[in-house]
């Protein structure tokens, strides 16, 4: 699979409206619109603050950028972009230029949705559901175990992202409609998490993690397998997904059919 600017600017505003929709229920939040993208701050330290979305239609307007940063430093915040490789060049040159630092990338993995994504066969011991009012304070405790356990790969939380953090995080994605969750149990027990966000024929899954002592026994590869179920059901035709380079999530969705389609460069200032 291959992805042009056209697609990757699809992927890249869809990125910035999860972003914007988690923001959107923390109070004193700033949205601002950027380079054909959007700006988004959140709460401190949020995963959602980032610059997403910018670069398709060309540069970027020093005096609105300007603006940007004035905001985000003013509330103690870097301003982090996630640059598309496939965005104009100039983009990439003005922020290093301005002295932001490359602080990394981000592979993004895409994969057609088929019809056959629409029968879930799941390990015998496995079951997925769907996230209810019941079992919502669950899905944040097993989020937070998942994602504030590394793996040794690089995939899961920051490791200076404070638990309290993290906490009012997965917090502000539990509001958010459009997000649907999901938990994995491993012979009844709950073993993991995941979200995602159906929009635009783009199926985003994002959030999932597993508990230590339930890794390596399939859980991730049944929540991948349940999301793409409900991406088809609710019209899809492509499923995203973003990961560390070289994780253990890049190869847990490769194993599924996931191929790279582009990166994204993570520069902060």
């Amino acid at each position: 699979m291959f992805a042009d600017p056209a697609l990757a600017a699809r992927i890249d505003a869809a990125e910035a409206a999860l972003c914007a929709a988690v923001a959107r229920y923390t109070p004193g939040a700033d949205i601002t619109p950027l380079g054909g993208g959007l700006a988004v701050l959140a709460r401190p330290g949020s995963p959602v603050n980032k610059v997403a979305g910018v670069g398709f239609d060309g540069g970027l307007d020093p005096t609105a950028l300007a603006a940007v940063e004035a905001i985000w430093h003013g509330r103690g915040e870097a301003v982090r972009f996630e640059v598309a490789t496939l965005a104009a060049p100039e983009v990439h040159r003005d922020l290093t230029a301005r002295g932001y630092r490359l602080e990394g990338f981000e592979h993004v993995l895409g994969r057609p949705i088929t019809a056959a994504d629409a029968a879930v066969e799941l390990p015998g011991a496995i079951t997925i559901e769907r996230v209810t009012a019941a079992t919502s304070a669950l899905w944040l405790d097993l989020s937070l175990a998942g994602f504030g356990a590394s793996d040794g790969t690089g995939a899961e939380a920051d490791a200076d992202s404070a638990l309290d953090v993290l906490r009012q995080v997965f917090g502000d994605f539990a509001k958010v409609d459009e997000l649907p969750r999901y938990l994995a149990r491993v012979d009844g027990v709950a073993a993991g998490s995941a979200s995602a966000r159906y929009a635009g024929r783009l199926a985003q899954l994002c959030g999932a993690s597993t508990i230590p002592a339930f890794r390596r026994r399939g859980v991730q590869r049944a929540l991948l397998s349940a999301r793409l179920a409900d991406a088809w059901a609710a019209g899809c035709d492509l499923a995203i997904v973003t990961t560390a380079p070289g994780s253990q999530s890049q190869a847990n969705v490769g194993r599924v059919g996931f191929e790279l389609i582009y990166a994204r460069a993570v520069l902060v200032g």
